[in-house]
């Protein structure tokens, strides 16, 4: 069915069906309701390069893709990238990864505003003052924030509960025995790292457990950084009894580390480690199986889509704040501490 024979069939204008079919508040909800239920019974399907027209979308979103991001793009940003294309493919959306040059970011974000290819912006990765987030708000250009920043200017934004992460998993261990707990995790300066620490941090000190910086790791995530970092950790005197791991990958690295140096996981050496829950790498298949705080990066990705699209219908940003609680999932990779075998 073409829009004018459904525009006959109802009595109303072209103009009219389109608009109630494009959700124009001008057009009363009566009839937006009368229009959706005939174009579902009828089966009129809008073309999409019509639709974006009638409502002034250019019917793409963009991300930065850092020239040094090369080195981070792994499982994280291949699930999260998942995630944005289902969402933005169920609303006949395109994402648009554009390059950055010599790292420049915020001019990357100028000529992206400027190019007039996209509608609205998914910024990640924020730091604590995130200039970026900045610039985008002067600039009054749609966007929203995988993470949170302390910048004030109002934002929409998504994040899971960082701190509240390792608290739990930093907690868990306390509780059962351990005295001596390192952390491994992503890049300093960066709001999700910073956070967890923060939660590492109030754990120990609430148990009255002296923090000891030398147990704390911040770099990328990797299987090598994992391996190399717990292995100068394992090689102190006294070594840490249990390691909080920020990634899955970095886990597989501190699991390799902890068996070269002859201690049996979960029990002479535990390992918690956070799950962004990749379909490959699956923590209960491991061995032992890893005690995990577990958040889906992928459903942030499909979920931040939407948060986009919400702002470009002209939801107020100051309403579109979300914080997803971390889950802790207890299996064998962490138990009480056990005096080494040698």
């Amino acid at each position: 069915m073409k829009l004018k024979e459904l525009a006959e069939e109802l009595g109303l204008s072209q103009t009219t069906v389109s608009r109630a079919l494009n959700g124009y508040p001008e057009v009363n909800k009566a009839t937006r309701e009368r229009v959706s239920e005939a174009a579902l019974k009828f089966g009129y399907s809008a073309n999409a390069n019509a639709r974006r027209l009638a409502i002034g979308r250019i019917g793409a979103i963009g991300i930065l893709m850092p020239r040094d991001r090369s080195e981070r793009f792994g499982p994280h940003t291949s699930e999260f990238f998942s995630g944005l294309a289902e969402q933005l493919s169920r609303d006949e959306m395109d994402l648009l990864m554009s390059p950055s040059i010599n790292n420049d970011e915020l001019a990357a974000y100028k000529r992206l505003i400027s190019s007039k290819r996209v509608d609205g912006i998914i910024v990640t990765g924020p730091t604590l003052m995130d200039e970026r987030v900045a610039m985008l708000t002067e600039a009054k250009f749609p966007f929203v924030l995988h993470g949170r920043t302390n910048i004030a200017a109002p934002h929409a934004w998504l994040d899971i509960d960082n701190a509240g992460a390792f608290r739990q998993a930093a907690t868990h261990l306390i509780d059962i025995g351990h005295r001596h707990i390192a952390m491994i995790d992503g890049l300093k300066g960066h709001t999700f790292s910073e956070h967890r620490e923060t939660g590492y941090r109030e754990a120990l000190l609430e148990r009255g457990i002296p923090v000891d910086p030398r147990f704390i790791v911040h770099e990328r995530f990797s299987d090598e950084t994992g391996f190399h970092e717990a292995q100068r950790l394992l090689s102190y005197t006294p070594h840490p009894t249990a390691i909080l791991a920020g990634s899955m990958m970095t886990a597989l690295g501190v699991f390799r580390a902890i068996r070269s140096k002859g201690y049996e996981l979960g029990k002479e050496v535990s390992v918690v480690a956070h799950d962004d829950v990749f379909p490959y790498l699956n923590a209960s298949n491991m061995v032992p199986a890893m005690t995990t705080t577990r958040s889906s990066i992928r459903s942030a990705g499909s979920r931040i889509a939407e948060l986009l699209v919400r702002v470009l219908d002209g939801e107020p940003v100051e309403s579109i704040h979300e914080i997803w609680p971390v889950e802790l999932i207890l299996r064998q990779s962490s138990g009480p501490p056990v005096a080494p075998r040698r």
